[in-house]
């Protein structure tokens, strides 16, 4: 099976784009950090270095400290592909974040994103 490139796409090259998808709809980079933090068991400081590394896709989720339990809790469509349907772990990980930015940035409470 031939691995998908988004594996090996820079985490550091994607975030951006989290970011500004959610600043265009008045949310902000600190939300967008405490997403990705809450998805993975990242601290602040664990997520800029990991940015500041250019780790890939697969390392970042490979590395994370432990994926929030809830992540289970996501459900949606992704790309035309509901995230709770997705087969390969790592790429139901980065669909779930994906899913998490979708939802900041249309206007969804953080403890309603949190799952809490």
């Amino acid at each position: 099976m031939k691995e998908n490139k988004i594996f090996k796409t820079s985490f550091a090259s994607v975030y951006p784009y989290y970011i500004q998808k959610a600043e265009r709809k008045n949310r902000t980079k600190e939300e967008v950090d405490q997403i990705i933090c809450w998805l993975t068991g990242y601290s602040i400081i664990e997520l800029e270095k990991k940015i500041d590394n250019n780790v890939d896709f697969e390392t970042f989720f490979n590395q994370a400290p432990k994926i929030n339990p809830n992540s289970s809790l996501i459900k949606g469509v992704i790309c035309g592909i509901r995230v709770e349907e997705i087969e390969d772990p790592l790429m139901q990980k980065i669909r779930y974040l994906d899913r998490l930015v979708d939802e900041l940035a249309k206007g969804k409470v953080m403890d309603k994103i949190l799952r809490n």
